[in-house]
């Protein structure tokens, strides 16, 4: 057995004792943060509500495939391989849905190749760009979110080139 499975455990056991430790009401603590997590949802559900919807209407209306159509060249210059244009696309939405595009890149082009190899960095070197925004922007209760979207997905862009001229470098 690996001692990785004993890591979360033993985390806990030791927040435990530093808690009690310092006199710390754990249980109470614990209750009294928990009931703030009933309000944060509510505030939180219209804007995961409305990442979800926009994803699913991009999907159905076609215009994540037109906008794949028009990115890949843009990419292709920046030296992302035009095939991740797809990725681009779905990862500042969602985490799994990105995951499921890696996957399908991977069974295409195989999983040594430069494509899957590259959509595995991209995929892991970057953000759910507008989950994150919802959660955190509707946590915060913050309303300007044009800067540090358009930041992060600049970030991205950025970190995907960067990550592509890496795997080709070490190819």
């Amino acid at each position: 057995m690996k001692l990785s499975v004993y890591f979360v455990p033993l985390l806990l056991l030791f927040a435990f004792c530093a808690a009690a430790l310092k006199k710390v009401p754990v249980y109470r603590t614990f209750t009294e943060g928990a009931s703030k997590a009933i309000p944060l949802a509510v505030r939180l559900f219209p804007y995961l509500a409305a990442v979800f919807a926009m994803t699913a209407l991009m999907d159905a209306s076609g215009l994540s495939s037109l906008l794949e159509k028009l990115l890949a060249p843009l990419l292709k210059a920046l030296g992302i391989p035009a095939e991740l244009a797809g990725l681009m696309i779905v990862k500042p939405f969602s985490g799994s849905g990105s995951l499921g595009v890696v996957a399908d890149l991977c069974e295409k082009h195989g999983a040594d190749s430069l494509i899957a190899r590259c959509a595995s960095v991209v995929y892991g070197s970057s953000e759910t760009t507008f989950y994150v925004s919802a959660v955190y922007f509707g946590g915060s209760g913050k309303k300007n979110l044009a800067f540090p979207i358009a930041t992060s997905l600049a970030i991205g862009i950025l970190s995907a080139g960067v990550g592509c001229a890496f795997v080709r470098l070490l190819s």
